[in-house]
């Protein structure tokens, strides 16, 4: 059992204790947090109240991209399953949001439906209408990705104002909504179609305050050559840089997810590659979920406090009685100079504050004489919950870590490559003649042995100096020749025999093939005279 006790003056007598991370993420929304966004209306303008499933659901990743770029194929590439309301063509197919989630049966939960179920993490979807939520459905099946993980797939991206009409709802607005739920945003792109179209453009800009869960895959890349692939992934990252304004870049990732065969080989070892890396993204989402709700916790926190200092702003401004209209109208078009004056008195980020134009939108709605003066203690609270209870839920997050076994995603196709010779990199580099009867190295060990020889070998071996003569021609760095020294270095008499040369010698190719070298000496590139002595 974990506990957590707190002890600031000014906190109740009584310790609390919480039993989980979650517990105490939701104890300090709903007792810290939640009075200062009520008192300033945050939910009106920012993001509607959390719920106990917000804190209590498995990990989501939200699939974003435009139409046929494989997203559906995407997920059930992951399960290896089909899922209910599925529609995979060349056409757009998916014209709902989908809630890939596990289940006991399989079966579709209406959109109506699922926004008044408690456990689902779905209820303040109810705000976007019905024109929404006749477009959104949960798909449950027993699957073992889902035991860990949830995917929401949604509507293709279409280009031109008439789509946007045409959807009922507004579609930005929902998936900024399930960005700040989820736990990785997956951008996906088709080879062939690198246009980002007006509402895919306005959509990523929607996402802006969530590049660090974003994650994009040029997917179908095995449907073009290898020179067209450089040009389209130097393509895709200019496209994004222009509308991605950060300093960092995107983490692409090339491939092709489905369970086809490549129509082009030629690139398999990349996409085998790049497959094994965004798998093992997706697989760290469980053992990470806790923080990523913490880390999330704070930034609403952060915007809420400033939130509540521009709403108090405004209200002090407002006349008490005459001119109301014309000194609204003003404020809001001078929102920008509020803005820096609540960063100069209370030295606050710029990057916490929230979207000039789009608040400056919302505040035309607003009666300003209903806003809330500055209330000092709700703001000393929210304070107090960032400067301890966080750090000492931190401390919570990693007892958890460390107590609980590994969390990983599994089933699915994440089982296809763990094991057996169809693993990622089986067979290659290090792993070279692991299956094969006779020593691996003694393939290449007559022109190591040419070599041996001119280095003076006393009763049989080198020495330390005059192997490092030779190791030092490959031009590696000193730390990984040390490594392959240690490696080669069976009995570790501080020499080498004719095995152990060759040995070095093979690791020293391995490494210039650009492989990895191994921490340990696999079995099977032990020298058959040394494998008795490391019994």
């Amino acid at each position: 059992m974990f506990s957590w006790l707190g002890t600031d003056d000014r906190r109740r007598k009584d310790p609390e204790v919480f039993q989980t991370v979650s517990d105490g993420l939701k104890k300090l929304y709903k007792t810290k947090l939640l009075p200062l966004e009520e008192h300033y209306k945050f939910h009106e303008f920012h993001s509607p109240a959390l719920e106990d499933a917000d804190f209590d659901n498995k990990p989501m990743v939200l699939l974003v991209g435009q139409y046929s770029t494989g997203k559906t194929t995407f997920i059930r590439y992951l399960l290896e399953q089909d899922f209910p309301g599925m529609r995979i063509g060349p056409e757009p197919t998916t014209d709902s949001f989908i809630a890939v989630m596990q289940g006991d049966v399989e079966g579709i939960v209406p959109g109506n439906a699922l926004v008044v179920d408690p456990k689902k993490p779905f209820r303040k979807l109810n705000a976007f209408g019905n024109a929404f939520l006749n477009r959104f459905v949960c798909a449950q099946l027993p699957n073992p990705v889902l035991e860990s993980i949830s995917v929401i797939d949604t509507p293709g991206i279409l280009s031109g104002e008439k789509q946007r009409i045409i959807r009922g709802y507004d579609f930005a607005a929902v998936l900024e909504w399930f960005a700040e739920r989820v736990d990785r945003i997956i951008l996906l792109f088709d080879a062939h179609k690198l246009d980002i179209s007006d509402e895919f453009s306005e959509v990523i800009k929607a996402l802006k305050n969530h590049e660090d869960k974003m994650r994009v895959v040029l997917n179908k890349a095995d449907q073009i050559e290898t020179q067209q692939l450089m040009r389209v992934y130097g393509a895709l990252m200019w496209s994004l840089g222009k509308i991605v304004n950060t300093p960092e870049v995107i983490r692409v990732y090339i491939g092709s997810f489905w369970s086809h065969p490549l129509l082009i080989p030629d690139n398999r070892k990349l996409f085998e590659a790049e497959e094994q890396d965004l798998f093992r993204d997706i697989q760290s989402l469980p053992r990470n979920a806790a923080l990523r709700k913490l880390n999330d916790l704070i930034k609403r926190a952060r915007l809420a406090k400033v939130h509540a200092y521009i709403i108090s702003s405004l209200k002090k401004e407002m006349p008490s009685m005459f001119g109301k209209d014309n000194k609204k109208k003003e404020l809001v078009n001078n929102l920008g100079d509020i803005y820096a004056r609540i960063e100069r008195e209370h030295q606050i980020s710029p990057g916490d504050f929230p979207n000039l134009k789009k608040m400056q939108d919302q505040l035309q709605a607003q009666d300003f004489s209903k806003f809330q003066p500055l209330k000092s203690k709700l703001l000393e609270t929210v304070e107090d919950m960032l400067a301890n209870d966080i750090a000492q839920l931190m401390v919570l997050v990693r007892q958890e870590e460390s107590q609980r076994p590994t969390q990983m995603v599994k089933g699915g196709a994440f089982e296809g490559t763990l094991h057996g010779p169809f693993g990622h990199g089986y067979g290659e580099g290090a792993g070279e003649g692991i299956d094969d009867a006779e020593w691996v190295v003694a393939r290449d060990k007559p022109m190591y042995d040419e070599i041996f020889y001119t280095l003076s070998p006393v009763d049989g071996k080198i020495t330390g100096a005059n192997a490092k003569k030779e190791m030092v021609r490959s031009k590696l760095p000193n730390t990984v020749l040390g490594k392959i020294w240690k490696l080669a270095d069976i009995d570790k008499d501080g020499m080498l025999d004719d095995e152990e040369f060759a040995l070095a010698n093979h690791l020293i190719k391995v490494k210039l093939e650009g492989h990895e070298l191994p921490n340990e000496l696999p079995s099977h590139l032990l020298p058959p005279s040394k494998r008795k002595i490391t019994e």
